[in-house]
C-alpha cells in the first residue's frame, strides 16, 4: 500500500457510508447535523467537466450550512490528465480520480455523479469537444442525472458564453447544463428515460463566477452584479470545531494525484453566483429563497416535519437515543408517503440516524476480500445495540438469498457474532468499474445499462439486510459486505468485498519491443483466486510471429498464490506489430482472458480493475548508441521501462545523493515529466546537471509547468527559454521537420513524417514559446486554425555536451509502443555520439 498522508477529518457524515468500507463513528454533533439535513428538502447540483473542477467551498457550504442535498456532476473521470503519485494513466487514472472525488465528497458532505464522457485530452474549443464526445449522448446523461436527482438549483462552474477562452471540456459542461435545464422537463427529449424516471424542471440555473472570469479584481468590482448572489463561504461551525473553508480545503486536498494538497483556508470569504435561468431570489444571500424546503413540500409531510422539528429543537446531545421513539414514528410516516422521490431519500437518511442514535453496529465481514462465481465464502456477522432501547434482530438476508431468522433480542452493549456461508451464484458478474467492461470510443465510454449511467462506481455485488424490530415495528438496515482485517503495522483495515475470476494472468511489460529478429522470453504471471487451481496457459500471437511451447501446464495450491511461466516469442524479420494475449484454461475447461490490476493508496478504498490481459509486440528496426542512461523520476511515468525495452540500462538517480562527478558515468540523463515541479532537491542540484552537460553529457528535460508552481526557468536552463501553455492537442496534426540536417532527425535513425503516425491523445504540451538564439527548434506543428508552434523540441550545445528541452508527450507514446517516438527518443539519447558526416549533419 502506498503511503500518502492526508489530514483526517472527524466529520465524515454517515449518510455517505455507502462510499466507504469502515463504519463511521458518529458524535452527537454529527447526529444533530444529520437531523438538520433530514429536515431540509432542497437539492443543489454543481456541474463541471473534470475531477478538481468543482468548487468544494460552495459544495460544502450548500451541504453543511444550508443543509441541502448537494451533488457534483463531473462529466468526465479525468482520464486524460497526469498522475503525480503513481504510474496510473488513462482508464486507470480515471478509476483513481473517481475515488479521489468520492473521498472529497466524504469530507464536504456532497454526492458524486458522472456522465459517460471520456476525458480524451486537452481540447481548445467546445465544438471539437462536443463532436468527439457525441453531444447528444452526453446531453442525455446530464438530463438523466437531473431527472433522477431533481435539483431545485443548478450551478455551473464555467461560463457557456465564452467558447475558446478555456479548456473545451470546461465550456462544454456549461453548454450542456444550460440546455439540459429546460430539456429535463420536456417528455419529447430522451423519452426512453421516462420508463424509470420522471421529467423535472429545476427552478434556477447559476454560473459560479469570480473576478478570474472578468480578467482582474478591479473589473469584477465594477461589474454589474444585479443578477448575482453572494454568500460567505468562510462560516464557522461551532458544533464541528471547524470552518466551512477548512472543510473545503480538506476536501480539495483529496485530489492527491493532481497535487492539490494545500494549506487549510480560514476566515470570511465571498462566493458569487450569477443567475442564468429561472427566478432571481429576493434575498440575494439565500440560494434557496422562495423554494419550499420544508416537509410541507410533500403531501402529508407536515406531520413528519412536526415530529422531526421537535427532535431538532429539543435534541439531547448527552443521550441521543432518547429520540428513538420519535424517529421510529417519523420512519413509519415516511415509509407510507406517496412521494417516492423524497421517501427514498429520507428513508436512507433517517435509517442512518436511527443506527447512529442507538449505537447500532451491524456488520458482515467476509473471510477474504474476494471470491469467485460458484464459490461459497464464510461471512462473520456482528450485531451490537449500544443503547438501552429494546431492539431485536428478527432476521437477516443477503443479496439473492432467503432470510435467516434469528428473533434475537439485542441486549444493551452485548456483542453477538454468528457465521454464515454465503453462496456466490455462478452467474454473478465480476466486480470491476462498470464503464470499462466494454470497449468505448475516443469520446465516450460504452454503458448499456441505463440504471448504471451517472453512478460513481459499480454497485456492491452483495449487501446484507438486517430486519430489526422496535416495539413491534419492523425496519431494515442495509450494509455492504466488506472484508475487515488487521495488520500489525497498521491496525484495523477495511476493504471492499469483490467478485473476481478464479484465475487471472499478467504480462508485466505492456509493450515489448523487438529491435532485432532475435527471440525473447516472455514471462506470464498466473494468479489464483481459489485453492487447488490446476490448468494450462497458451499464448495468442499475431500472424507471422512464433511462440514456443504451445501450452504450459500449472498448479497453484492456495488462493492468492501465483506462478510464472515462460514463453519464447520470435518476431518476423520485417517491421510488424500486434497483440499477444495469454489464454488460461482451468481443469474444468473454463477459459480466462483477464488481468487483475489493483489500485491501492491510503486515501481511497482498494480498487480491483479487470482488463483484457494482453501486451503489444513491436518488431522495430531501431538503432541506438550508448548504453547507460540516468533517469530522475518526476511526476510518474513509464519511460525507464520503455527505454529498457530497446536495450538501454536505465539507472534511477536520487537527486539527494548526487554529488560532483557522480553523473559522469551516464551516456545521457533524462528528467521525468514535471520533475522540477515535484522534486524539490533538483533546485539544489541543477549546477551539477549543467556541469555534466558542459563536460560532454546529454541532458533531456521533459515538460514542466510554470503556472501554479511558479517555476523560474532562468535558474534551470543553460540559456533562457520561456514556458507557455502552448500545446498541440490533435495527435494527428501535421509535423514539419524544421532542421532537416540536424543530428536529432538523422542519427542513428532517420526521422521522417511517417514517424509521427499513430501517436495518441496529443502531440505535446506546455511548449516554450520563446528562447535564445543558442537553441535550435527541430519540429513545427499546430492545431487546426493556429499558427505553427516551434517549441516542442529544442536543442542547444552547451560546452562539450547537448541540452534538450521537449514538450512532446513521450510519456504517453512510449508506453503504448509508438514506433516513431522510440526512434526519436533514441536519437535524443545518442546526439553526442553523432560523429558521422559531421560536415552535413548539424549537432
Amino acid at each position: 500500500m502506498r503511503n500518502f498522508l492526508v489530514p483526517l477529518l472527524t466529520i465524515f457524515f454517515f449518510i455517505n457510508n455507502s462510499y466507504s468500507q469502515a463504519q463511521t463513528k458518529n458524535s452527537s454533533s454529527d447526529i444533530y447535523h444529520s437531523i438538520q439535513k433530514l429536515n431540509f428538502l432542497g437539492t443543489a447540483l454543481y456541474i463541471a467537466a473534470h475531477p478538481d473542477d468543482e468548487n468544494t467551498r460552495l459544495i460544502s457550504y450548500l451541504s453543511n450550512e444550508i443543509k441541502a442535498k448537494t451533488a457534483y456532476l463531473s462529466l468526465t473521470r479525468g482520464d486524460g490528465g497526469q498522475n503525480l503519485i503513481g504510474t496510473e494513466l488513462r482508464e486507470l487514472l480515471g478509476v483513481l480520480r473517481t475515488q479521489e472525488l468520492l473521498a472529497a465528497r466524504r469530507v464536504d458532505g456532497g454526492e458524486q455523479f458522472f456522465s459517460r464522457a471520456n476525458d480524451f485530452g486537452y481540447s481548445k474549443h467546445p465544438k471539437e469537444t462536443l463532436e468527439i464526445w457525441d453531444k447528444e449522448l452526453v446531453l442525455s446523461d446530464v438530463v438523466w442525472v437531473i431527472r433522477n436527482l431533481k435539483p431545485d438549483v443548478i450551478i455551473n462552474r464555467f461560463d457557456h458564453r465564452s467558447p475558446g477562452t478555456t479548456h473545451g471540456h470546461h465550456t462544454s459542461s456549461a453548454i450542456l447544463s444550460y440546455e439540459a435545464f429546460d430539456l429535463a422537463n420536456d417528455p419529447n427529449y430522451f423519452s426512453s428515460q421516462l420508463k424509470t424516471t420522471t421529467t423535472w424542471q429545476p427552478q434556477r440555473l447559476f454560473f459560479n463566477t469570480s473576478w478570474w472570469f472578468y480578467g482582474s479584481e478591479e473589473k469584477f468590482e465594477n461589474a454589474d452584479k444585479s443578477k448575482m448572489l453572494s454568500v460567505d463561504i468562510g462560516v464557522y461551525y461551532p458544533n464541528k470545531g471547524i470552518s466551512n473553508n477548512e472543510i473545503a480545503s480538506l476536501a480539495r486536498s483529496q485530489h492527491l494525484c493532481q497535487g492539490f494538497g494545500a494549506l487549510n483556508q480560514r476566515g470570511s470569504q465571498k462566493e458569487y453566483i450569477e443567475l442564468l435561468k429561472g427566478d432571481l431570489p429576493k434575498n440575494k444571500n439565500n440560494i434557496f429563497d422562495g423554494v419550499n424546503t420544508t416537509w410541507s413540500r410533500v403531501k402529508d409531510g407536515k406531520a413528519i416535519g412536526a415530529i422531526l422539528h421537535k427532535v431538532e429543537t429539543n435534541f439531547n446531545f448527552k443521550n441521543p437515543s432518547t429520540h428513538l421513539p420519535q424517529l421510529i414514528e417519523a420512519h413509519k410516516l415516511i415509509s407510507k408517503n406517496t412521494n417516492t422521490h423524497w421517501k427514498n431519500i429520507k428513508l436512507k437518511e433517517i435509517e442512518a440516524i436511527i443506527t447512529a442514535v442507538t449505537g447500532l453496529y451491524l456488520e458482515a465481514s467476509a473471510e477474504s476480500s474476494s471470491s469467485y462465481p460458484g464459490s461459497t465464502i464464510k461471512i462473520n456477522i456482528e450485531a451490537i445495540n449500544r443503547s438501552s432501547n429494546n431492539i431485536s434482530l428478527t432476521s437477516y438476508s443477503f443479496t439473492n438469498e432467503t432470510s435467516t431468522h434469528k428473533n434475537l433480542v439485542l441486549k444493551e452493549n452485548e456483542k453477538y457474532n454468528f457465521n454464515h456461508s454465503l453462496k456466490i451464484p455462478p452467474n454473478t458478474v465480476y466486480t470491476s468499474p462498470y464503464w470499462l467492461t466494454e470497449k468505448g470510443t475516443l469520446g465516450a465510454y460504452t454503458v448499456k445499462n441505463q440504471d448504471l449511467i451517472g453512478k460513481p462506481e459499480t454497485p456492491r455485488a452483495f449487501n446484507i439486510n438486517f430486519l430489526l424490530d422496535y416495539k413491534g415495528y419492523s425496519f431494515t438496515i442495509t450494509k455492504p459486505v466488506i472484508h475487515r482485517f488487521s495488520k500489525p503495522d497498521k491496525g484495523e483495515l477495511h476493504e471492499p468485498f469483490e467478485i473476481l475470476p478464479e484465475v487471472t494472468s499478467t504480462i508485466n511489460d505492456k509493450v515489448l519491443i523487438f529491435s532485432t529478429s532475435a527471440s525473447k522470453q516472455i514471462p506470464v504471471l498466473i494468479k489464483s483466486g481459489k485453492d487447488d487451481l490446476n490448468g494450462s496457459v497458451s499464448l495468442k500471437i499475431p500472424e507471422n510471429w512464433k511462440v514456443s511451447p504451445s501450452k504450459i501446464n500449472f498448479n497453484i495450491p492456495k488462493k492468492g498464490g501465483q506462478t510464472t511461466v515462460l514463453f519464447t516469442v520470435t518476431p518476423p524479420s520485417n517491421e510488424s506489430e500486434g497483440l499477444i494475449a495469454p489464454k488460461v484454461t482451468s481443469s474444468e475447461n473454463k477459459t480466462f482472458w483477464n488481468e487483475l490490476i489493483e489500485i491501492n493508496y491510503n486515501h481511497i478504498p482498494k480498487q480491483s480493475v479487470l482488463v483484457p490481459s494482453q501486451a503489444k509486440v513491436v518488431r522495430l528496426n531501431i538503432k541506438k548508441v550508448g548504453e547507460h542512461i540516468g533517469y530522475i523520476v518526476g511526476a510518474g511515468d513509464k519511460i525507464p521501462e520503455s527505454l529498457e525495452q530497446i536495450g538501454y540500462k536505465v539507472h534511477i538517480i536520487n537527486p539527494t545523493t548526487t554529488n560532483k562527478g557522480s553523473l559522469d558515468k551516464y551516456d545521457a540523463i533524462v528528467l521525468g515529466i514535471r520533475a522540477y515541479n515535484v522534486v524539490d532537491q533538483l533546485k539544489y542540484k541543477q549546477s551539477l546537471l549543467l556541469e555534466y552537460v558542459k563536460n560532454g553529457g546529454t541532458l533531456i528535460t521533459q515538460y514542466n509547468t510554470s503556472g501554479r508552481s511558479g517555476l523560474d526557468m532562468t535558474k534551470i536552463t543553460p540559456y533562457p527559454l520561456t514556458l507557455s501553455r502552448d500545446r498541440v492537442t490533435d495527435e494527428n496534426a501535421a509535423v514539419e521537420i524544421l532542421a532537416k540536417d540536424h543530428a536529432l532527425v538523422n542519427f542513428p535513425n532517420t526521422i521522417t513524417k511517417k514517424d509521427f503516425d499513430g501517436w495518441v491523445q496529443e502531440r505535446g504540451l506546455y511548449f516554450p514559446n520563446s528562447w535564445s538564439k543558442e537553441y535550435v527548434p527541430i519540429l513545427g506543428m499546430n492545431d487546426q486554425g493556429e499558427s505553427l508552434k516551434k517549441g516542442s523540441l529544442l536543442v542547444a550545445s552547451y560546452g562539450k555536451g547537448s541540452y534538450i528541452y521537449t514538450g512532446l508527450s513521450f510519456f504517453r507514446e512510449l508506453p503504448v509502443g509508438v514506433a516513431g517516438a522510440y526512434k526519436l527518443f533514441a536519437n535524443m539519447l545518442s546526439i553526442n555520439k553523432a560523429t558521422i558526416n559531421t560536415n552535413t549533419i548539424k549537432k
